[in-house]
């Protein structure tokens, strides 16, 4: 019998260290996120040069692409505390552990590329709200990659840890409807 070739690269499993928690806060949560956001001064994002499709604001800590530093910035606002504590229960880190929070607004069309996380970074975790958006990872595996997709569902929580954080790049393509996360970083050790 002819073997019949994938028209689709085969997934692989879950990335380890990638957890998932559907319906992380209510709705009424999500709804006062998402108010709480537009409020805060969001700005295109800028890596260098490059000024990004989404708008962010960064509290705790920034990262500078243009020196490639950490440099402190607006205290974590306590509208997010409460999350927070949450996330990093979520996380199994110590209360005071997440010192960095980047509020992210995708408009329609805007996505993220490839990429890990800064190495000055530690764990990360990703709040979903707004529209659901794939989640897309990838490692190199030889001549071609691994792949793994999580539909990152609006109320969501998912926490980059371990291999998944270390070796797996991840990206979000352009979404089809505006969605804001707020991601979660614990520093490096």
């Amino acid at each position: 019998m002819p073997t019949q070739l994938a028209l689709f690269e085969q997934q692989s499993a879950s990335p380890s260290g990638l957890r998932y928690q559907p319906e992380f806060i209510s709705r009424t949560e999500e709804h006062a996120l998402i108010d709480a956001t537009r409020k805060l001064p969001l700005a295109p994002f800028q890596f260098g040069a490059f000024e990004g499709k989404r708008r962010v604001a960064s509290v705790g800590f920034r990262y500078d692409f243009s020196d490639h530093r950490l440099h402190e910035s607006e205290p974590i606002p306590e509208f997010i505390r409460e999350v927070l504590l949450r996330a990093e229960s979520f996380a199994g880190v110590s209360p005071g552990s997440i010192e960095h929070v980047l509020f992210t607004e995708y408009d329609v069309g805007a996505g993220i590329g490839w990429h890990r996380d800064k190495a000055n970074f530690g764990i990360v975790l990703g709040l979903s709200l707004g529209a659901a958006a794939p989640l897309r990872f990838r490692r190199k595996s030889g001549k071609t990659f691994d792949r793994f997709t999580l539909e990152a569902e609006p109320r969501s929580l998912y926490l980059l840890s371990g291999v998944a954080r270390s070796e797996w790049e991840h990206s979000i393509p352009p979404v089809q409807a505006i969605r804001w996360s707020i991601t979660f970083r614990t520093m490096a050790k």
